[in-house]
């Protein structure tokens, strides 16, 4: 889904890249103790970048300690390319994870960003923002291994039939989290 291949001027942020910051990404970060490229508070708009700028945004384990995230997945539109994608990573909501930090300000489901997508429901039905992103893929633990069986045979389903484990067996096997890869429209 993301090419690993990139074009000489192809953009790609990492945005609350702490110290795990993606290599070859400009680093976003609030502080200057992890390996920020840019410090920049992502409660504070707008982000240093020019409208349609960016190639790719990774935004992985962050956009759940914002205070707006309506307004950060604005920002993201505003610099992102028409056509480019948005990979955001967030403990999903019945993982302990998510609970475990006290900064976490909001908790993430299946369908939390139906509210960008103008094909579901959701965005028709409450309009909440403008901005449109295509959800391309949602893809449970994508970077975590488990010597758990249960939890790798449960993992299939979830990444199979996203509804029918959050609906059934996200609650007796929580995964830890949830990757939406997003396009922007």
């Amino acid at each position: 889904m993301i090419r690993k291949t990139r074009k000489k001027n192809f953009k790609v942020l990492d945005l609350g890249c702490g110290k795990k910051k993606k290599v070859g990404a400009i680093g976003v970060d609030w502080s200057n103790r992890h390996n920020a490229d840019i410090v920049h508070d992502l409660n504070k708009f707008p982000y240093p970048f020019k409208k349609n700028s960016i190639d790719l945004i990774y935004i992985d384990n962050c956009l759940e300690h914002l205070n707006e995230p309506i307004k950060v997945m604005e920002e993201l539109y505003r610099i992102l390319k028409i056509n480019s994608l948005v990979k955001v990573t967030v403990p999903y909501f019945r993982s302990r994870y998510a609970f475990i930090d006290p900064t976490h300000k909001t908790f993430y489901t299946i369908n939390s960003f139906d509210y960008y997508d103008p094909s579901c429901e959701i965005y028709k039905r409450y309009e909440y923002t403008s901005i449109k992103f295509k959800i391309e893929k949602i893809i449970f633990n994508e970077n975590l291994i488990s010597k758990n069986w249960i939890k790798n045979i449960v993992l299939k389903i979830a990444n199979k039939h996203h509804a029918l484990y959050e609906g059934y067996l996200s609650h007796l096997v929580p995964l830890d989290d949830i990757t939406f890869i997003l396009k922007k429209i």
